[in-house]
């Protein structure tokens, strides 16, 4: 498997909600990532998918609801969240695809 893949196993979306906007005023932009994905592997993906320069990777872990599907009780997935703040001059425009 080719390099460029692997960093999209790694990075699977942009977030792009209220607080996310806001991160990015602070030169940063928010990425769902793979649960098993450390720092690093956030850090060199980012670099290499966006040709950046990334100041700092942040990660949060949000537990999945539990919900009802069908009557049946069911729980979401766990959704790992980066939060990467980029070097001054450097942006990413998350509107347009990866």
């Amino acid at each position: 498997m080719s390099a460029k893949a692997e960093h999209y196993d790694v990075i699977r979306k942009p977030i792009i909600t209220e607080k996310a906007t806001m991160a990015s005023e602070a030169n940063a932009v928010v990425f769902e990532v793979a649960i098993e994905a450390n720092k690093p592997q956030i850090k060199e993906a980012v670099e290499n998918l966006f040709g950046v320069k990334v100041k700092a990777v942040n990660t949060t872990i949000t537990k999945g609801k539990s919900k009802r599907f069908r009557g049946q009780l069911g729980r979401r997935k766990d959704v790992k969240k980066a939060y990467v703040t980029l070097e001054e001059g450097n942006t990413i425009d998350v509107s347009t695809g990866l």
